[in-house]
Formats: C-alpha cells, structure tokens, sequence
C-alpha cells in the first residue's frame, strides 16, 4: 500500500521514504498511482448511480407487467 503524508514520506511496504529523495520517475510513478486512485473512486460514483438507476428501472419494469394468476393446488 502507498501512503504519503503532510511530511512528504512516502510509506511503501513499511518502508519510509522521504519523497524529495525519489528520482523523478519514481515521482512519476507516484503521480499516476494517484491519478489511477482519483480515476477508480470516480468510477465507483458511476458504478453506484447505475446500480441504483438499474434496481430503479427493474423496481419500475415490475410494477408494470401484468399479474399471473396462480394455479390451484390440486388436493
């Protein structure tokens, strides 16, 4: 897991690393874990929305369609 604090310490298996110390690739390995992080909470909103407008339209659909009447037990 990456973690990165106030203090500019990037926290990577256990491991503290001051950030200012990081090449700049590894800063730019940083910044698109954090791009993929914003980008993946983003799409977890949209999952969400369509999973509620799914069970919405489902909810609707149901409501809509005609009763079937059940046949009787033979005893």
């Amino acid at each position: 897991m990456v973690e990165k604090n106030k203090a500019n310490i990037l926290k990577l298996n256990g491991v503290d690393y001051n950030t200012s110390d990081l090449s700049d690739n590894a800063k730019s390995q940083m910044q698109g874990i954090q791009v993929a992080d914003v980008e993946i909470k983003r799409l977890n909103v949209q999952l969400a929305l369509m999973q509620t407008a799914r069970n919405a339209y489902m909810q609707a659909l149901q409501n809509d369609l005609p009763e079937i009447e059940q046949p009787e037990l033979a005893s």
